[in-house]
């Protein structure tokens, strides 16, 4: 929460008690708008609509865009049409689109029927992407040029169009059929002579991505690009918008949020964690949990199945949870840095083998790194026949995990299942598995041996 928000809370708070609307409505225009929003989210509904009804028209979008789902659709409810009319008129085609895909059905339709004719087709249009799709977040408000226009007359249209852009940093060249051709920079733009064709200064290379593309790709491209804006067409390579690098910091950080609560085993939280319900958080975890228990009876059956190798050698028992503990550590270290790399693209389609052939060099160093400290804590425990028996588990173990931790990725992403649910709980309980079996098959070997 910022430090503008915290030393005027008390003030904001003093003029809404003592309705002094003149001063509040002075103050608040002076208030950067996330600030106003944060001030909005600690407020009780009546002093929220007080508030927002005192900020400034051109405000009033803004800071309803920075709000949480769940405040603005109370706030929404509270306020009369012409109100709301006003607030979804001011937002941007992409957050106008975000806040009603959240949205019931029958509610979309009533949020629809207040917006001018062309804004209710420009939104339609784009809530017909699907749900996760560059389509959804993109904004069709970019300024475009021809490239048989001097840069005169191009300079001239951005004055005109610039106002209502989302950005004028980038202005994009289009033919006749708006099909995207090149790419200008506005500082080149500026400093060309105004006579000078834009055909001939702009730049034919342009970085550009699919509507129907996952959101996550247009944070790759930024990304890899190092640039601020992306440009989005369809099959035929037509601009049919662009998405900003604001919009696609949120999108990170809504991903990288998923991707965690995914390795932990959660059905990712359709809202933050403060606003989900127990009842809803709940749904969310139970269905893994029980999930995962089954995969747990296989494990206590081997355990049931082994009572004759557990009998002869008692030692075994106190080395199952060490076992099975490194497995699980070391396939869940593979795992998240395999899924991180796919992630990133540092690791793509057909380059997983170069990986693994790694992996099992790495696997190979930490098994024996630990079989030897294994053998250790064996011989101390045991005798000369534990010692071994752990020491070669440990090895077969700590590889086998290291494999494991790169293929269910990569076996994940071809079954289009999101790889981050390979770490933590599934490879730990997998592991538990793999590794019983491998710790008793070896067992039985090294006791009927000696």
């Amino acid at each position: 929460m910022s430090k503008t928000f915290e030393l005027l809370k008390p003030e904001i708070e003093e003029l809404l008690a003592d309705h002094k609307w003149a001063e509040l409505r002075e103050l608040l225009a002076e208030i950067p708008e996330p600030d106003i929003s944060d001030t909005l989210e600690q407020l009780g509904e009546r002093d929220r609509i007080v508030l927002l009804r005192l900020l400034p028209r051109e405000m009033l979008s803004e800071v309803f865009s920075y709000l949480s789902d769940r405040t603005q659709t109370d706030l929404l409810r509270a306020l009369t049409e012409e109100e709301t009319r006003v607030i979804l008129a001011g937002l941007s085609p992409d957050d106008r689109t975000e806040f009603l895909q959240e949205l019931p059905g029958q509610a979309i339709q009533k949020m629809l029927n207040l917006l001018t004719p062309e804004d209710r087709r420009e939104t339609l249009q784009l809530l017909g992407y699907p749900e996760e799709s560059v389509g959804r977040l993109m904004t069709p408000d970019y300024v475009a040029v021809r490239p048989e226009w001097t840069v005169d007359e191009a300079l001239a249209h951005v004055r005109i169009k610039g106002k209502d852009s989302e950005t004028i940093n980038v202005v994009y060249v289009t033919d006749a059929r708006w099909k995207l051709v090149g790419v200008l920079g506005l500082r080149k733009l500026i400093l060309t002579p105004p006579s000078e064709r834009i055909g001939v200064i702009m730049e034919e290379s342009v970085v550009r991505i699919s509507a129907f593309e996952d959101r996550e790709k247009a944070v790759q491209l930024i990304s890899r690009y190092d640039i601020t804006v992306l440009p989005v067409v369809d099959a035929n390579d037509i601009l049919l918008g662009i998405v900003t690098i604001d919009d696609l910091f949120d999108v990170a950080e809504e991903e990288a949020t998923e991707d965690f609560q995914k390795s932990a085993a959660v059905h990712p939280l359709k809202a933050s964690y403060r606003e989900s319900s127990v009842l809803s958080l709940y749904r969310k975890r139970v269905t893994w949990l029980a999930s995962l228990l089954g995969i747990s009876v296989v494990t206590t059956g081997i355990l049931s199945a082994q009572a004759d190798t557990l009998g002869s050698a008692i030692a075994l028992a106190f080395f199952i949870p060490l076992l099975i503990g490194t497995g699980g550590n070391t396939g869940n270290q593979s795992a998240t840095l395999m899924i991180r790399a796919m992630a990133t693209g540092d690791i793509r389609e057909g380059q997983w083998l170069g990986a693994l052939v790694r992996e099992i060099g790495i696997g190979i160093l930490l098994g024996v790194t630990m079989g030897l400290a294994s053998w250790v804590l064996g011989f101390f425990k045991g005798d000369f026949r534990i010692a071994l028996i752990v020491s070669l588990a440990m090895i077969a173990i700590v590889v086998s995990s290291s494999i494991l931790g790169v293929i269910l990725p990569v076996i994940l992403q071809r079954l289009r299942v999101d790889p981050a649910v390979a770490s933590n709980p599934l490879i730990a309980s997998v592991m538990d598995i793999m590794g019983l079996v491998i710790y008793f098959a070896i067992a039985r070997a090294v006791l009927a041996a000696m």
